[in-house]
């Protein structure tokens, strides 16, 4: 473990729900950091399993690092990020889902960019699906660093949870009790609000699924669908788009659902004939050796 001059002050923010295999993991990959954050903060999303026994687990190895706050039900990671944002003591906060994992040196980089531009509110970087076998990026010796307008992020989400490090005292929060692209929601009020948002170009964070069409949240394409257009009468409603930019995003949403639905289906299909040619083979086998 680092000494205490070595840890960043940044409460890492994880929800878990029923994550008992995958979110050792998780944390693992925050207590490798080059940087080690003064603490991280588990949130049991009532999953009724043996998650709360992992993460008690977790906070007896890491003893004095690692909080754990239990929901008394389950509503969903948006809350259980609040209810942690809640209990977080650091001026940063970062996040991560219990099935993710982040780059060694992820902490350290976002950290000394936002200490040294005190002005941004919101720091971001690239997010990768890292299949298993697959070899994590490399990193460059120096990162890019693009501002990212309010208006881009109407027409796609720079930023998967896991990459996203705030200020902790900023006056917005993750919208209670909504399960889908409410993190979007979040990041398009900071940038409307006039909050410098930026994303660093490197890859730093790794996602083990792909980023829809595959289990958890991002299966439910209509649903997240949904709630993205949800988002966007929340901010028209709130003055923060006009009319035309309004109707605008909400038609480039409902093409880009078109899109994904249809790369959904193709790969299922495309899934299901390996697995059926697999089967025949299987068969054809065992046919001639009986």
């Amino acid at each position: 473990m680092s000494s205490v001059q070595e840890m960043a002050p940044i409460s890492v923010i994880i929800p878990c729900y029923r994550c008992a295999s995958t979110i050792g993991r998780a944390v693992d990959s925050v207590f490798a950091q080059s940087l080690i954050p003064v603490e991280v903060v588990l949130i049991d999303d009532c999953s009724g399993d043996e998650t709360l026994v992992a993460l008690q687990e977790l906070a007896r190895i890491h003893v004095g690092r690692v909080k754990i706050v239990q929901m008394k039900e389950n509503k969903g990671a948006a809350s259980a990020r609040n209810a942690g944002w809640a209990k977080a003591t650091q001026p940063y906060v970062a996040f991560l889902d219990a099935d993710d994992t982040w780059h060694p040196e992820k902490l350290r980089i976002q950290y000394d960019y936002m200490r040294n531009n005190p002005e941004v509110a919101l720091c971001g970087h690239q997010c990768v699906w890292l299949r298993a076998g697959d070899t994590p990026p490399g990193l460059s010796e120096s990162q890019h660093v693009i501002e990212i307008h309010a208006s881009s992020l109407l027409f796609k989400n720079a930023f998967s949870t896991p990459a996203v490090m705030l200020r902790r005292d900023i006056p917005f929060r993750f919208q209670e009790g909504v399960r889908y692209l409410e993190d979007l929601l979040l990041w398009q009020q900071i940038a409307f609000a006039g909050l410098k948002v930026v994303r660093i170009e490197s890859q730093l964070a790794y996602v083990h699924k792909p980023f829809y069409g595959a289990g958890g949240l991002s299966a439910q394409l209509w649903e997240m669908e949904h709630g993205e257009l949800i988002n966007l009468v929340v901010l028209y409603r709130a003055g923060s788009i006009g009319f035309p930019l309004y109707v605008a995003a909400t038609l480039f949403s409902i093409i880009k659902f078109v899109k994904r639905s249809v790369v959904t289906t193709l790969r299922s299909s495309a899934n299901l004939a390996l697995s059926r040619d697999a089967d025949t083979e299987t068969r054809s086998r065992q046919e001639k050796n009986g």
